[in-house]
């Protein structure tokens, strides 16, 4: 038996994305993100998905660096961000509401043990694998995840990887290569590209609508990554947090080039700003 196509998603789908803030909240009410990631000659990436995080409204971002040492003193475009290395982050035992771990980690030994580090503590805190992390978890060496929920947020040849198959198999049936990783892993699916596909572990599929070529970038994966991770530590169900993160980060492309920013040379960079515009109802 056929299934049916997957239902678009809209913005009417996602009230929780626009809902007002009440006057009494504080950074503790808008939840903690962790990023983890950012190898050598990768610090930008997890950047990239903490002040997406971090404009999308979490209350605070913190990021961990998977080198022996952090980088950077201080993010200078956003030092409103925590920046240390991932064993200093890990031993600091902060709370934490959501993690998003894979922008720019590597898949060297340093990589492979600090994602199995956060593996064994993060317990039931949501946690949004991407990039590195999806290549690390194809290659079998993971230990498992822990019990909290996971989304995975391939691109098409990042789901081939995962399902030991050829890209064009994923392309040619895209809900059917969705729905397979989101049974096999037991986990919320992301797989990227035109009409991206937002699968729930169940294997319910919806077809975003928002987005244009100007996605094509580097960096535009970091991005949707920390939008991920930024509406769940809010508290927003998943649902509609893993759903309107990705209407978000395709609607943000398209408020960027309706300004005239793109679709050519938008850059990753540029999508905060324009997601942070439209959740507070300025277009």
């Amino acid at each position: 038996m056929s299934l049916p196509p997957p239902a678009p998603v809209l913005r009417q789908h996602l009230p929780a994305l626009f809902a007002a803030r009440h006057p009494d909240a504080h950074k503790g009410t808008f939840g903690t993100v962790a990023v983890v990631g950012g190898g050598a000659g990768m610090a930008g990436a997890v950047l990239l998905a903490a002040r997406a995080a971090l404009k999308a409204g979490a209350g605070k971002v913190l990021v961990g660096y998977a080198q022996a040492a952090c980088p950077l003193a201080c993010d200078p475009l956003q030092p409103e961000l925590m920046l240390r290395d991932a064993a200093g982050l890990f031993q600091a035992g902060l709370p934490v509401d959501a993690w998003v771990a894979g922008c720019g980690l590597g898949t060297d030994a340093t990589a492979q043990a600090v994602l199995a580090r956060l593996f064994a503590l993060r317990g039931t805190a949501p946690l949004v694998l991407d990039a590195d992390g999806l290549n690390l978890l194809a290659g079998g060496t993971l230990p498992p995840w822990g019990p909290g929920p996971v989304i995975l947020t391939p691109h098409p040849a990042e789901a081939a990887r995962l399902l030991g198959c050829a890209t064009q198999a994923v392309q040619a049936d895209r809900p059917a290569a969705a729905r397979q990783l989101a049974s096999r892993h037991g986990a919320w699916v992301v797989l990227k590209g035109a009409g991206t596909l937002v699968c729930r572990p169940d294997g319910h599929c919806r077809r975003n609508v928002t987005g244009n070529p100007g996605l094509a970038t580097a960096g535009t994966g970091d991005v949707l990554a920390g939008m991920l991770g930024s509406l769940i530590a809010q508290g927003i169900e998943l649902d509609q947090a893993v759903a309107g993160a990705v209407w978000l980060h395709g609607a943000a492309a398209d408020r960027c080039v309706a300004a005239g920013l793109g679709p050519i040379g938008l850059t990753a960079g540029e999508l905060a700003d324009a997601a942070r515009q439209l959740r507070n109802g300025h277009g």
